[in-house]
């Protein structure tokens, strides 16, 4: 049980979202006295968010949901450096145009979690192109650059993996944690912000901005660190053999978004209820004590309450009854993710290797091999056993689609066009 007096540091504690805290005694105590601000920043290198910062955006939930000011720091200066955490190499270069699309894109996202307007605790949007596109060069260097000491920045973990590992780490990237320093600094100035918050990658660049704040202010700032979540197998939480699981809907369908968290791992249900629903712990524990097939029962729970908080209540219901109608009554449900194939490509025989590939449900016609050496590919439940073979016209049910399955749960139609 969390010893921690204030609701928000004890509700973040007993769900498993604390990795490191900076002087965890004073937080709590300022935290339990009074409302307090706090941030998270995301960068905008892709038009969505994906699974991979949702630990991230429900801390900023919880802030909030426990009486507190979140903001959601949109990276729009940022995002034209670069951060070096986590990277083996450097990013790719945005233009404006895209970073302004990405943009769109994510803080759609946010609604959907966070409660903004005017009021107290409301949730604040910001963009640190906002204070960072306008920045004098010299006069930055000399009033804040001269506070960093290069051989401490070297020893971060973010830029001393990438020089052990001998990748390049170009002088605009290392400049990166200068940069979010100084967005600490300026929240603190603009709203009162005293916590930064992160992925546990994140810890020496926050750290970072709390001396520049003690510096530059005399500012007593603080630093909360979630740990890295990744599958019992070791597989970074949020990526899937066909690439990320977005949190748009235009990018994976409610159907697939609820599928990807049916199918998680019987050890990690529990950790996931915790962090990615709003479910009472009592309900948790009572999920959690069930065992063999039972455990089932509480992989669809956990999949359309995770749905319903990204696409809403409706949504994450339809797709759960899709896929009960799917899998267990074998009917070809109508609300499965679809991919529209040219008429005449079916008419003339679409090989089934690159039918699977333009279905999303692997990577490459070299797997597709593999799973159906395997017998996991299926053409209308029927398994595929010919590399060679062909879906055409005569696939078609009578509602002029071709079924595509992958193993028991993944099931995407053919929609000729």
């Amino acid at each position: 049980m969390s010893a921690y007096k204030s609701e928000f540091l004890h509700v973040l504690a007993s769900r498993g979202f604390i990795h490191q805290v900076s002087e965890p005694d004073v937080l709590d105590a300022l935290a339990a006295s009074g409302r307090i601000t706090a941030y998270i920043g995301f960068d905008c290198t892709a038009p969505s968010l994906h699974v991979g910062s949702l630990v991230q955006i429900m801390m900023l939930h919880w802030l909030q949901r426990t009486g507190h000011r979140p903001i959601a720091l949109m990276g729009g200066g940022t995002t034209r450096v670069g951060d070096p955490s986590g990277k083996d190499e450097s990013r790719k270069l945005l233009t404006e145009e895209m970073i302004e699309q990405n943009l769109a894109g994510i803080r759609a996202v946010f609604a959907k979690f966070l409660r903004f307007g005017d009021g107290p605790d409301d949730a604040l949007m910001a963009n640190n192109a906002d204070w960072l596109n306008g920045l004098n060069y010299i006069n930055f260097l000399r009033d804040v650059g001269r506070h960093f000491s290069v051989n401490r920045m070297l020893a971060f973990d973010s830029i001393k993996l990438r020089l052990d590992r001998q990748q390049e780490l170009s002088f605009l990237e290392f400049n990166y944690l200068v940069l979010q320093a100084y967005d600490f600094v300026e929240l603190f100035r603009r709203t009162g912000c005293v916590l930064q918050m992160g992925g546990s990658d994140q810890w020496g660049n926050i750290v970072n901005g709390i001396d520049l704040g003690r510096r530059l202010l005399n500012a007593q700032l603080f630093a909360l660190t979630s740990p890295l979540i990744t599958t019992a197998s070791g597989a970074k939480m949020g990526k899937t053999a066909a690439g990320a699981v977005w949190l748009n809907a235009d990018m994976v369908s409610p159907y697939e978004y609820w599928q990807f968290w049916r199918n998680t791992e019987d050890s990690d249900v529990e950790r996931f209820l915790k962090l990615f629903t709003l479910l009472p712990l009592p309900e948790i524990d009572r999920l959690a004590a069930l065992s063999g097939q039972e455990i089932n029962e509480a992989k669809k729970v956990l999949a359309t309450e995770t749905t319903a908080m990204v696409h809403g209540r409706q949504a994450a219901e339809q797709a759960a009854e899709t896929a009960r109608r799917t899998l267990e009554d074998g009917a070809l449900a109508a609300t499965l993710p679809s991919v529209d194939i040219p008429r005449e490509e079916i008419e003339k025989g679409l090989g089934v290797l690159t039918a699977a590939v333009r279905a999303g449900l692997v990577a490459s016609t070299s797997e597709a091999r593999r799973q159906i050496k395997a017998g996991g590919l299926k053409v209308n439940d029927a398994t595929v056993t010919d590399e060679r073979a062909l879906v055409t016209q005569r696939d078609c049910t009578p509602e002029g689609l071709v079924k595509l399955s992958l193993g028991k749960k993944r099931h995407v139609l053919l929609r000729p066009t």
